[in-house]
C-alpha cells in the first residue's frame, strides 16, 4: 500500500496557545550522557553525567522543541567545565528561543590522592551537582559538593579509656560565588577541617597514621559545620553558602546532623 509523500510537516509546537499560562520550566529531565570534564590541571575526566534542562515558555507558545536539548549535549568534542557552563546555558536559550532557562548536571568528580605515609596514589570520588541559571540576562552558577570524611567523637575520647568511636561523615556544601572556584579548592577546604580525610587506598602505615590523626583531631558534627563555615566566610569570592554535615553514627542507629546557611 502506497502512502502519499508529505512534503511539509506541521510544527505543532509553534502553534499559538490561547490559555495564557506562562510555563516556568519545561524541558527534559533525567537524561544520562557521557561528558568530558576539565579538571584543575586541564586534564580531561571522562564521566557519565545526569542532566535536567529547562527553559521558560511564553504563554502564547504551545510547546518547546524537546529534541533540541539533546542536540546540545551531542555537539562533537564539547568540553564541560565551570568556565564554559555559562556559554552552554546561553547556547541552550538561543537554540530554544527562550529568555530564561536552567541546566542541572550531576556527576562523579575524581581526584588523584596520595596516601600520607606510603605515598601510594589512588582515585577518590566526590558527588558534584552544578546548577546554571539565566534570567533577565543574568547568569548564576551554584556548586553543590558532597565530601566524605572521618569524624571522631570528642566526648567518646574524653570518657573512654581505650579509644573513641568514629564514623564516616558526609559534608555537603552549596556555594554561589562572584568568581569561579575550582572544585579541588572546595574539596581541600572541607577535608582540612575534618578529623581525617578519606583515601581510596591505604597501606598499613597509612592506616596507622589516619587513625591516630583522627584521634588527635576530634570533631562533633557542630564543630565540623562551624569550622567549614569559618573557612568559607574568609573567601571574598563567595556570595552565599550552605554547609551541612551528617555523621553516620557507629554506636547509634541514627545520624547526627548540623547545618549553617549564610549570605555574606
Amino acid at each position: 500500500m502506497n502512502f502519499p509523500l508529505q512534503l511539509e510537516l506541521v510544527d505543532v509546537q509553534n502553534t499559538p496557545d490561547l490559555r495564557e499560562f506562562l510555563i516556568d520550566q519545561v524541558g527534559i529531565k533525567g537524561i544520562r550522557h557521557p561528558i568530558r570534564f576539565k579538571s584543575k590541571e586541564g586534564e580531561m575526566q571522562s564521566v557519565v553525567a545526569m542532566f535536567n534542562m529547562y527553559v521558560r515558555l511564553p504563554d502564547h507558545v504551545k510547546g518547546t522543541h524537546m529534541s533540541r536539548f539533546v542536540e546540545i549535549l551531542n555537539v562533537p568534542n564539547r568540553v564541560f567545565s565551570l568556565e564554559t557552563f555559562e556559554n552552554l546555558t546561553r547556547e541552550m536559550l538561543d537554540k530554544l528561543d527562550a529568555k530564561a532557562g536552567e541546566i542541572e548536571m550531576r556527576f562523579p568528580f575524581f581526584v588523584n590522592k596520595t596516601a600520607p605515609v606510603s605515598g601510594v596514589e589512588s582515585l577518590m570520588d566526590y558527588d558534584v551537582a552544578l546548577t546554571a541559571k539565566v534570567q533577565d540576562n543574568l547568569f548564576n552558577l551554584t556548586i553543590n559538593l558532597m565530601i566524605p570524611v572521618t569524624s571522631l567523637c570528642p566526648c567518646s575520647k574524653k570518657i573512654s579509656e581505650y579509644g573513641a568511636h568514629n564514623q564516616r561523615s558526609h559534608v555537603t556544601i552549596t556555594v554561589n560565588s562572584s568568581q569561579y572556584i575550582l572544585l579541588e579548592e572546595l574539596i581541600t577546604l572541607v577535608e582540612n577541617q575534618a578529623s581525617s580525610q578519606l583515601y581510596g587506598l591505604l597501606k598499613r602505615t597509612d592506616e596507622k597514621y589516619v587513625t591516630e590523626y583522627a584521634y588527635d583531631h576530634p570533631k562533633f558534627v557542630e564543630d565540623m559545620v562551624r569550622d567549614v563555615a569559618g573557612e568559607l566566610s574568609k573567601d571574598r569570592r563567595i556570595i552565599n553558602y550552605v554547609v551541612e554535615c551528617e555523621n553516620f553514627e557507629s554506636i547509634h542507629n541514627h545520624s547526627a546532623y548540623a547545618k549553617i546557611e549564610r549570605t555574606l
